[in-house]
């Protein structure tokens, strides 16, 4: 059977990994993550979360939205086991008008057992888009805010979202990730550049550093860690995933697949990497616009050793 758990056993046996079906139209996933059980997590242009689960044919919708969950276009999505959440960023869709009255961007938790909403933030009024979402050892909850330029934190049993940092440097601000240091990274989708986020001694923002890159990224988005200072990502504008490994203020970039299309995402299962096509451009490209983007699927790859 094709699916996750199908995929990894083909790593171990050398074999290539095979691709998932979502079971959807216009799905325009943005995002993917997975969880120490191998199920596989994508948000959608519609609001809607697939789920592939390890063994699973397809990645079918797990949780639609709701006038309970609230749930709005979705940009990032990042599977906790420690707390057994699935944290997801609710936006409106920016490219299509408000059928009633626009809700606010928020970020939103899931259960991973049952799929019940558990947690919802509402970022602060006034345009917002929150886009990804990473989680540092003492489980406070960071996520980026790309239009204003913004890094919002959510301390362990807290009501609202702080403001962690904010200025002109961060507008675009996209990928967050922690090495297994503590330090925090991020990338910035429209300064195509990765930097480390420096903190002061009390855990408040003290700047950017702009980590020096071996060859130039293109659309930087989704970060993910891999373990040391090194971090899988995926570069929308350009198609592909990378490596990027970071030693001091420099970072060796490496393409490990690209031919991708708009791949805004990146996960890991054992030694299979996933993501997927968003075909963002048929909302935006006047060439696509109004065209069938066609069947959406999950893309698996190996991933080389060490990885």
């Amino acid at each position: 059977m094709a699916g996750c758990a199908t995929a990894e056993l083909g790593a171990q046996q050398g074999a290539a990994p095979r691709d998932i079906p979502i079971a959807g139209t216009e799905v325009f996933p943005e995002s993917i993550t997975s969880d120490q059980a191998g199920n596989l997590y994508l948000g959608s242009g519609a609001g809607i979360i697939y789920r592939a689960q390890a063994g699973a044919a397809q990645a079918v919708p797990w949780i639609r939205p709701d006038a309970a969950n609230g749930l709005q276009s979705l940009f990032g999505v990042l599977a906790h086991d420690s707390s057994g959440l699935l944290w997801v960023c609710s936006n409106p869709d920016f490219f299509a008008p408000p059928a009633g009255a626009a809700k606010p961007s928020a970020l939103k938790a899931f259960r991973l057992s049952d799929g019940k909403l558990a947690a919802s933030h509402d970022f602060p009024a006034g345009p917002a888009a929150c886009n990804d979402i990473a989680i540092a050892a003492d489980g406070t909850v960071f996520a980026t805010e790309t239009s204003g330029g913004r890094i919002f934190a959510l301390k362990p049993g807290g009501a609202t979202l702080d403001l962690f940092a904010a200025g002109e440097n961060l507008i675009g601000v996209d990928g967050i990730a922690f090495a297994d240091d503590g330090a925090m990274y991020i990338n910035n989708v429209r300064a195509n550049q990765v930097q480390r986020v420096r903190r002061k001694a009390d855990g408040s923002y003290d700047g950017l550093t702009n980590l020096v890159l071996s060859q130039a990224v293109d659309g930087p988005d989704g970060l993910r860690p891999v373990g040391g200072n090194r971090f899988l990502q995926a570069e929308g504008t350009g198609g592909r995933v990378t490596l990027v490994d970071i030693q001091g203020d420099r970072a060796t970039i490496t393409t490990i697949r690209d031919g991708l299309g708009a791949s805004a995402s990146i996960t890991r299962v054992g030694r299979v990497g996933y993501t997927m096509d968003g075909k963002i451009g048929y909302k935006f490209d006047p060439a696509l616009k109004g065209k069938d983007p066609g069947a959406f699927t999950i893309q698996a790859f190996l991933l080389p050793d060490g990885v």
